[in-house]
């Protein structure tokens, strides 16, 4: 009897290897799937630089032929475009520039160049319907992802929260404060800098990672020799660097999963969220059911969280 062929569709990975949290999870699934049928990871080039090349990410989805497959599973945008009579989507995230962090990115525009975002949302929330509509079933990683889907497109979804592996994972000294992630300016990594500034302690913050806004962080934290910026670092570097850490930073606002979270869990490491957000409730589904039923939540002065 033949196996199962499942084709697995996922954006084409960065450049030198690196893999960051969507494109990490999609190479995992695809070596959990391959065990038990015949999987194929297909990656897309996509990209969101442009509103051109998000038309054209979302045209390369959608002209898959994918019908030598006997079932395909979609993850992140615009992968869900594509058309399978047994299409699977396991929804990382859609475009949040066009739905939950629309205003925040588009709210100052002048009239005439804010009508023009509209209608592209607009037309982005038609496609994204499109794709959903098509789907036999719609799970998503996390429930902000769920919560948005529902709120933004009118779908229901379920929640399979994706497995972290530990690999090695172990809890050290306590050296310093350690803020790992995307530097992009919707991880806030400029709150946790500021508010860092406000302290005197005596030990440092690392910082890893890379993206968009890392010189404005660089810029930011100059004047303080306690922050340090190591760059893009490997997978024994990161957990090294969880293990020997005091605690671990992370505040983004509404995050999809949450990946930090877990990984400073599996180090025994406490993590310093934001109470603003929603992000205060994510975490919680982390620990609420554990012996201490989330009782170890603290509230640190307001001017570190402002």
């Amino acid at each position: 009897m033949s196996r199962m062929r499942i084709a697995l569709i996922g954006p084409t990975s960065p450049a030198r290897g690196r893999l960051f949290g969507a494109e990490r999870l999609i190479h995992e699934l695809h070596n959990a799937l391959s065990v038990i049928c015949e999987a194929e990871l297909i990656e897309v080039p996509v990209s969101e630089a442009t509103w051109d090349t998000v038309l054209e990410s979302y045209i390369s989805c959608y002209d898959l032929n994918l019908s030598k497959y006997d079932a395909v599973v979609s993850t992140k945008n615009p992968t869900f475009m594509v058309r399978h009579p047994n299409h699977i989507c396991w929804l990382i995230h859609q475009i949040r520039v066009f739905y939950d962090r629309f205003d925040d990115e588009y709210g100052r525009y002048d009239p005439p160049s804010l009508g023009e975002q509209i209608k592209r949302r607009d037309l982005i929330h038609q496609l994204d319907n499109i794709g959903f509509r098509r789907a036999r079933r719609v799970f998503t990683i996390g429930h902000e992802v769920s919560r948005r889907l529902k709120q933004y497109n009118g779908f229901d979804s379920e929640v399979l929260h994706p497995p972290l592996e530990n690999k090695g994972c172990f809890c050290g000294g306590q050296d310093y404060f350690f803020l790992p992630g995307r530097l992009h300016r919707w991880t806030r990594v400029d709150l946790a800098v500021r508010a860092f500034k406000l302290t005197q302690c005596p030990i440092s913050l690392l910082i890893v990672g890379a993206g968009e806004d890392e010189p404005y962080f660089r810029e930011l934290a100059k004047d303080d020799p306690r922050i340090k910026f190591l760059g893009y670092v490997s997978d024994d570097e990161i957990i090294e660097l969880y293990a020997h850490a005091l605690c671990v930073l992370f505040v983004p606002k509404d995050e999809d999963f949450g990946y930090v979270t877990l990984e400073a869990m599996m180090s025994h490491k406490p993590v310093i969220t934001w109470r603003r957000g929603g992000y205060r409730k994510s975490c919680l589904q982390f620990f609420l059911s554990g012996a201490d039923g989330g009782k170890r939540l603290s509230r640190p002065a307001p001017a570190f969280l402002e």
